[in-house]
């Protein structure tokens, strides 16, 4: 029988990011089906493992484990068999053929791309940044960003930042509304700091719709009109043409796609 949805349980003797990561990826291609991920972190024992596949089991899911602890691979592949649960190995096949063509053993050390080193500050630093920089909250921002972004509400601007951040870029975003003037200091930075975020109309006018219904609103309020949604634009291209900045159209596009178009512009800068 044809399932709508499935729970994949992502299971790491680390954080599992790297699994999530990846279910994630796979799980768009089955757009509009649904996937829902369990994230197990930190599992570091066989009971631990016992109590993820109990899980599983009960909701007819699947997992994908990133285990780099040897002896919990070996109980994986032995419980999820024994319970004919389907079990995915990210990492093992990957480790296993790195070990033959470097003639080296792994370290086999979970978390050890967690390592508090400077990049990881840098990262923390700039993700703090993002949080006190968004919506323009302190406008002295501007001046200090790495990148700037503007745009319309529903633009993707916050969840853009945070993105960035975790590539250490420091990123500031500024709300583009046709009854508040900019900041002046849009004006005062380089334009080619600025990254311009523009929409498809219609694609707007849906995205707002769902926001008022999430907030329990109708969604003839004035905030998802096609009249108020164009005002608005026209507003935006307004300013970002003022100035000279790269405008990308995020119509469409998953934050992570914006965000990698994003890091191209400025690498090639």
């Amino acid at each position: 029988m044809t399932q709508t949805s499935v729970t994949v349980y992502v299971v790491s003797d680390s954080a599992g990011d790297t699994g999530e990561l990846a279910v994630r990826a796979a799980a768009a291609q089955f757009h509009p089906l649904s996937v829902h991920i369990r994230r197990a972190a930190f599992i570091q024992t066989k009971e631990g493992i016992d109590a993820v596949l109990a899980a599983a089991k009960a909701e007819r899911g699947i997992v994908l484990y990133t285990l780099v602890i040897p002896f919990l691979r070996d109980y994986m592949v032995e419980r999820a068999q024994a319970a004919s649960l389907t079990a995915i190995d990210l990492l093992g096949p990957l480790i296993d053929n790195l070990e033959k063509t470097l003639g080296h053993q792994s370290r086999h050390e979970p978390g050890l791309n967690h390592v508090l080193d400077a990049d990881y500050f840098r990262k923390v630093e700039a993700v703090e940044f993002a949080v006190r920089y968004d919506d323009a909250r302190d406008v002295t921002g501007i001046a200090k960003a790495d990148i700037v972004l503007v745009g319309v509400s529903r633009t993707s601007k916050t969840p853009l930042s945070m993105v960035l951040a975790h590539k250490t870029y420091k990123v500031a975003n500024v709300p583009l509304i046709p009854e508040l003037v900019p900041p002046k200091e849009l004006y005062l930075v380089p334009p080619e700091k600025v990254v311009g975020l523009t929409i498809n109309p219609d694609s707007l006018n849906a995205i707002r719709k769902e926001r008022l219904k999430a907030l329990g609103l109708p969604n003839s309020a004035p905030y998802a009109t096609n009249e108020r949604i164009l005002k608005e634009l026209e507003h935006a291209r307004a300013v970002m043409d003022k100035i000279g900045c790269i405008v990308i159209d995020v119509s469409n596009k998953a934050v992570e796609e914006t965000a990698s178009l994003i890091i191209e512009h400025f690498q090639r800068a």
